[in-house]
């Protein structure tokens, strides 16, 4: 029995593209046995068929037309979050595990450097939004450190980079991204911004993080911060400190009010960050795609050595 395990992509856009990419130049316990669209004429759908891969523009029941589907064990949906609904329901009752690239937010949250060894007996995890996986994980170092009792991020990405998909998702984008700053980056109160920026030629992926701690001094934060930002880097190499941490303290004189939680000192911390593409398919200024697509494929890896194993223990 191949110790690969079948796997297959719902949707054919930028995301869904990128990820199928990525899973062909670098393969490790994968085989991707098929890409599903619902544009007949889609770009993502004749590159899947160039690469020899097996393809069906009729959506989730084209998917199961074809006949490797039975072998397949996981499924990356990178669709919208209404659609996921349907596909989730369809996929888990036929046994698929199913790694969820929309801000469904069905399956719990998953960010690798964070918490991916936690969710492995999962049927489906969420890979919350491509500014939750470039930031969360900075909230989540300071948390590590300190309490915080608030953290606001700020994604800003070109324009030129965000399809069709990504702008039907901008209201759950918001929502998801704000409850999975609490959620595992370990803020009491988290806030989510979006900027999809037309600036031309196109930016590259840029985040702020705000964070509003206490418990811990600038140097613990500091230090936690740069080793969070060698986990992302193992495995999106463009992702880095735009610039130093910068602080700013809250004493008893000047305390900091936070609106619906009352008065805190402490220390405000800002981080910035950049994010460049490994230029898989979009330019290396599409890093919100790179995070995303690079996160969800580590993440679908560590479900299919669960299957291996599975299978060899039978």
């Amino acid at each position: 029995m191949s110790q690969k395990v079948k796997a297959a992509i719902i949707g054919s856009g930028n995301i869904g593209t990128d990820l199928m990419i990525k899973m062909i130049k670098y393969p490790q316990n994968m085989e991707l046995a098929a890409v599903v669209g619902i544009d007949p004429a889609s770009e993502g759908l004749a590159m899947a068929r160039e690469r020899g891969i097996a393809t069906t523009h009729e959506g989730i029941e084209g998917l199961k037309k074809l006949p490797d589907y039975a072998e397949i064990g996981v499924v990356f949906d990178a669709t919208s979050a209404y659609a996921h609904k349907v596909h989730d329901e369809a996929l888990r009752a036929d046994g698929k595990l199913v790694v969820d690239l929309t801000p469904a937010a069905i399956g719990p949250f998953t960010i690798p450097p964070v918490n991916m060894d936690e969710h492995l007996d999962a049927t489906n995890v969420n890979m919350v939004t491509c500014g939750g996986q470039a930031t969360i994980p900075i909230v989540a170092a300071v948390a590590q450190v300190a309490t915080v009792h608030y953290a606001e991020i700020v994604a800003s990405v070109s324009s030129r980079s965000a399809g069709p998909g990504t702008r039907a998702n901008i209201d759950e984008f918001t929502r998801t991204t704000a409850s999975a700053i609490e959620k595992v980056g370990g803020a009491a109160q988290g806030k989510a911004i979006i900027i999809l920026n037309p600036a031309e030629p196109p930016m590259i992926m840029r985040d702020t993080v705000f964070t509003l701690s206490e418990g811990a001094d600038e140097d613990a934060i500091r230090a936690s911060v740069a080793a969070m930002v060698r986990k992302v880097q193992a495995y999106v190499p463009g992702y880095r400190l735009k610039q130093e941490v910068q602080f700013e303290r809250f004493g008893d004189n000047n305390k900091l009010k936070i609106p619906g939680r009352g008065e805190f000192t402490g220390i405000k911390t800002s981080v910035f960050l950049e994010v460049e593409g490994a230029g898989d398919y979009l330019p290396s200024y599409s890093g919100n795609l790179d995070i995303m697509t690079a996160a969800a494929k580590a993440t679908g890896e560590l479900l299919a050595q669960r299957i291996i194993e599975r299978r060899a223990a039978a």
